[in-house]
């Protein structure tokens, strides 16, 4: 069985391809439980990467995030 691969999934509100952040196990129930607060309120967040990068979010600029998992086969909304 393939192992899981979580992404942090941005959809810009100025449009274009969906940007992805591969996501480090442990800090997805965090971010998972606090995406919804981060939308609401357009703050800015910091987001740690598998690859060590930490990355800087302005979710005032996001229209649409959510966490998928990238090994999931088939098309998803904003995935393919």
């Amino acid at each position: 069985m393939a192992e899981d691969k979580p992404a942090l999934v941005l959809h810009l509100v100025s449009g274009g391809d969906p940007l992805l952040f591969p996501l480090r196990a442990e800090d997805v129930d965090e971010l998972g439980g606090q995406l919804h607060l981060h939308l609401e309120h357009g703050s800015i967040e910091k987001v740690r990467t598998t690859d060590g990068l930490t990355v800087s979010v302005n979710f005032a600029h996001v229209a649409a995030a959510y966490i998928d998992n990238l090994q999931r086969r088939g098309k998803v909304f904003g995935m393919q």
